[in-house]
């Protein structure tokens, strides 16, 4: 309710002296703008023009107003948050957890497989033996849509398997094929997966929560930044559309600007 009566005051004062039943939507476009202008962003604005929108459908119903001048209009599109990545260094410290336990050997394999490939949390949860195939060094994963594809394993990663599946052999239970288990020998599930990896985060003083897309993040970021390779980032990662893959362009500026801010002796404000 406090949020609805500040937009309402805030069309109030936009309008100034205008009645309102005179307004036209080329006046509630520019009220818009201004206030995007004075920072508010696509989401605030949807919900301002929707408060609009509801009272001047008031005052047509009860008040004898005979338009809306917020039909149609629509708020700027909010603007995409970038995914959080960790850094190249923060990323090497999370794969060495610094315990030798069955689940410590478990989670590393988890964690390698995730920034190495860049998998989502189903397609990792998903995994069965034979979707790995060792020789070639690369898994087959189904992603959204049912939509199968090949991607390609790091080499610490593969090392990381293989140790995991020699502690795997006792838990599992005959016949059992999904590749990676809770102590109990069920298959893991996507909360425990999310949960280990916040732990190990916390553990190693990682900024931030460490969670599955985390990596999937610094996986794309870390490959971009190195390769250039948009469309070669799009496959890995299963996108439909390059335009989805493309939000790690941003991300690439992002530590391009860093460099160039840090380098560059141009950039550098003097004090």
């Amino acid at each position: 309710m406090r949020n609805y009566e500040r937009d309402i005051r805030a069309l109030l004062r936009a309008a100034g002296t205008v009645p309102l039943r005179e307004l036209q939507p080329a006046q509630i476009r520019r009220f818009v703008s201004q206030l995007h202008s004075q920072g508010l962003d696509g989401k605030s604005l949807a919900r301002v023009l929707s408060a609009w929108r509801g009272f001047f459908t008031y005052l047509c119903r009860d008040h004898g107003h005979d338009h809306n001048p917020c039909l149609g209009i629509r708020a700027p599109k909010a603007a995409k948050r970038l995914p959080h990545a960790l850094s190249p260094d923060e990323a090497g410290r999370l794969m060495q957890p610094g315990a030798a336990d069955a689940l410590a050997v478990r989670d590393r394999a988890i964690l390698e497989l995730l920034y190495s490939s860049g998998l989502r949390l189903s397609e990792l949860t998903g995994l069965a033996l034979d979707d790995v195939n060792y020789r070639d060094a690369t898994i087959r994963v189904t992603g959204k849509g049912a939509k199968t594809r090949v991607v390609p394993v790091g080499s610490y990663a593969i090392a990381a398997l293989r140790a995991w599946l020699v502690e795997r052999a006792p838990l599992a239970p005959q016949g059992e094929q999904a590749m990676f288990l809770a102590r109990n020998g069920a298959p893991l599930s996507a909360r425990s997966v999310q949960a280990r990896l916040k732990q190990w985060g916390l553990k190693l003083g990682l900024p931030g929560n460490v969670h599955p897309h985390a990596l999937r993040h610094s996986f794309a970021s870390h490959l971009l930044q190195s390769s250039g390779d948009l469309r070669a980032v799009q496959d890995m990662l299963g996108h439909a559309s390059i335009s989805t893959t493309q939000v790690y362009t941003h991300l690439d500026f992002q530590h391009l600007a860093k460099v160039y801010d840090a380098a560059h002796p141009r950039a550098r404000k003097k004090s």
